[in-house]
């Protein structure tokens, strides 16, 4: 039962990570470009911190650290759309907060975490590290896309951003298959889709500039 409940609670992460992809692909076409909603970043603030959660119950290394790399840079982006500021001061202070909560929730649980994700995790094995280093073109990714939006002044999606989801994708999908992980498996297969039409949207809104 408690496995099911593990597995409910990724599931509904990586709905609201498909939401925001889904209103971020319709909107772009709508307007022939591709965009970057409000809502993409604020649902992608509330789903990292419970695929965070998610990954400490599986003991997944790679899901963990992934989360923890983007948290900062959706608030970020919400700061440059001049929407994190409508948003009421308890209510971030609570987003802020939310890691340390979380850290602290896990010492007082009486679980030892960090020894969960470290030895749950083969580090050697290909598939494993096939996974971890496409997390890292997924973490990436929004290194890059925060790179180019504070050189824009402005939350962007660079043209780049979608080739390493791409890849980040393709390789996390190989892990996931190893992992048997359903969650992973189907949120990624949804990415390869979303992120190839971007690519699509982009090159053509490039060639018509």
């Amino acid at each position: 039962m408690q496995t099911y409940l593990i597995f409910g609670l990724g599931f509904f992460a990586q709905a609201l990570f498909a939401a925001r992809m889904i209103v971020q692909w319709i909107q772009s076409e709508r307007a022939g470009r591709v965009i970057s909603p409000t809502f993409f970043w604020q649902t992608s603030l509330v789903a990292s911190f419970l695929l965070l959660l998610y990954g400490i119950l599986r003991g997944d290394v790679v899901i963990f650290a992934g989360q923890l790399t983007s948290y900062g840079i959706y608030i970020r982006n919400l700061q440059l759309k001049d929407a994190w500021r409508r948003i009421p001061l308890p209510f971030r202070v609570l987003v802020v907060a939310m890691p340390v909560v979380l850290a602290v929730w896990l010492l007082l649980a009486g679980h030892d975490y960090g020894t969960l994700l470290l030895t749950q995790s083969d580090f050697l094995h290909p598939l494993m590290i096939a996974g971890a280093i496409g997390q890292g073109f997924l973490s990436f990714r929004f290194i890059y896309q925060w790179y180019f939006s504070e050189k824009a002044r402005a939350s962007v999606f660079p043209l780049g951003f979608w080739g390493i989801s791409l890849v980040g994708a393709w390789l996390v999908l190989i892990y996931a298959i190893y992992r048997v992980d359903p969650v992973l498996l189907l949120a990624q297969a949804l990415g390869v889709v979303i992120y190839t039409r971007n690519i699509m949207l982009g090159k053509n809104a490039t060639s018509d500039s």
